[in-house]
């Protein structure tokens, strides 16, 4: 017998968001991830993924907010560098704002929750690297200030970690931190393809 989530024994929604009604938070699409000691595993497809969300909430005149991770100088979250800047696949275009945090939750010390209440659109389509760090907090976050986040997994990845009291796969930690934003946080689907 399987558990029922938090979001079900307190009657929360469950409908996934409408990219015509959503704001679209793409969180740190960086070249970072894409090569060197931060490479994520299956970052390609999660690009392709991203980049076809991308499209379509464009088309569908969602509001876009791109955020990044600047974790300074010589770092391979340095903003400034190649290596730090949003991949050119989902690169913003005029309009669209770009939020430098320095945290995982895009939401603290930034401006962020300015850009989304200026949208005026309860409701959040989320996804990113890496999806047990920023993804999640970022989710969480938006949970917190009373938005209603929908992450769209496939357009998500992370790496695999070695911690204390086991060695994830990224297949893993990209599913447990799906099912932990599942829980509560937020709506999870599978593909954009899920998205009203």
């Amino acid at each position: 017998m399987s558990a029922r989530t938090l979001r079900e024994l307190n009657g929360f929604d469950q409908t996934p968001a409408s990219l015509a009604t959503a704001t679209l938070v793409l969180v740190d699409y960086q070249n970072t991830y894409t090569r060197g000691v931060m490479e994520l595993a299956g970052w390609e497809a999660a690009l392709d993924a991203a980049a076809a969300l991308l499209a379509r909430a464009r088309k569908a005149g969602a509001k876009v907010i791109h955020v990044i991770n600047d974790g300074g100088e010589g770092t391979p979250y340095d903003i400034r560098a190649e290596i730090g800047q949003i991949h050119p696949r989902v690169a913003p275009v005029d309009g669209e704002a770009v939020v430098v945090k320095t945290v995982p939750n895009g939401f603290v010390d930034t401006d962020l929750g300015e850009h989304v209440d200026a949208a005026g659109r309860q409701d959040l389509v989320i996804a990113g690297f890496m999806t047990h760090m920023c993804v999640a907090f970022t989710a969480s976050g938006a949970f917190l200030r009373g938005n209603r986040p929908t992450v769209v997994a496939d357009a998500c990845a992370t790496r695999p970690l070695r911690t204390a009291v086991a060695d994830l796969s990224a297949e893993q930690l990209h599913r447990s931190a799906l099912a932990t934003i599942d829980d509560l946080y937020g709506v999870v689907v599978p593909s954009a393809s899920s998205l009203r």
